[in-house]
């Protein structure tokens, strides 16, 4: 893993791409945390974040010229809400394989008016049940969603079935599920303990590990209270062995579409 530093950033490739937009090439760097992007000093169209090692889409400065997100190929299972704050003029953004498996995830690209491009490709989420529809109506502005444009009896059809009372079922039971994804390794933990013990790399892991297997709210409360406790999952001040082993693995799609 590498920081991604204002030195990095400064070394990285830098080109006008064949859209003629300025782009930033930090990819390949298995970089984990997005941090020190006030170095670019908003200088770029396109910020390529592809092959890396992120897992929270965060830590963006305001950055008024940045037009597209390329953040394919990482493990990003969360989307920080104040994004839109930070990236007002986004138009596109392309998460293909990544590990985002709820609809609710999706919510905050509808605070985003000029976005026109999504792909989710390869993302548990396009499992759900109705995530195209979802996606369309929650976010009415996309032109094309998964490299596929987004036809006007398609806004019919999602408009029709969130009118609908299985559409008004599945929002709130959507909506029911955000209370899990509001939890943030490390969140709640006490300032005095987190300075007094630091957290190493191991076990800033071992937090990030049991919270990506957490598949229950149950699961979720369970780790946020070891963390508020100051115990670290699976390590040797953790009462409950299975604390650090909340469900299984996140099985990643194999198929991932590359279509133009």
């Amino acid at each position: 893993m590498v920081k991604l530093t204002p030195e990095l950033i400064q070394q990285c490739v830098q080109h006008i791409n064949p859209v003629r937009d300025r782009e930033l090439i930090l990819r390949g760097f298995k970089i984990p945390v997005i941090e020190n992007m006030g170095a670019t000093m908003d200088q770029f169209d396109t910020l390529d974040l592809t092959d890396n090692d992120i897992r929270r889409l965060d830590g963006f400065p305001l950055l008024k010229r940045v037009k597209s997100l390329l953040l394919s190929n990482n493990r990003i299972v969360r989307i920080s809400p104040t994004l839109p704050e930070s990236l007002p003029r986004l138009e596109s953004v392309y998460l293909t394989n990544n590990l985002m498996a709820d609809l609710h995830d999706v919510d905050v690209f509808a605070q985003l008016p000029r976005l026109e491009y999504l792909s989710l490709i390869a993302n548990p989420v396009t499992a759900q049940e109705h995530y195209r529809a979802y996606v369309i109506h929650k976010v009415p502005q996309l032109r094309v969603l998964d490299f596929k444009r987004i036809r006007e009896r398609e806004r019919e059809a999602a408009k029709k079935l969130f009118k609908s009372k299985s559409g008004k079922d599945l929002v709130k039971a959507i909506n029911k599920s955000k209370a899990a994804a509001t939890f943030v390794p490390g969140e709640g933990l006490p300032q005095g303990k987190a300075k007094a013990q630091g957290l190493n790399e191991e076990e800033q892991q071992a937090i990030r590990e049991a919270i990506s297997k957490a598949r229950s709210m149950e699961e979720v409360e369970k780790l946020h209270k070891m963390l508020k406790a100051g115990k670290i999952p699976g390590s040797k001040n953790g009462e409950d062995k299975d604390d650090g082993n909340a469900g299984e693995d996140e099985a990643e799609d194999e198929e991932e579409a590359m279509e133009s």
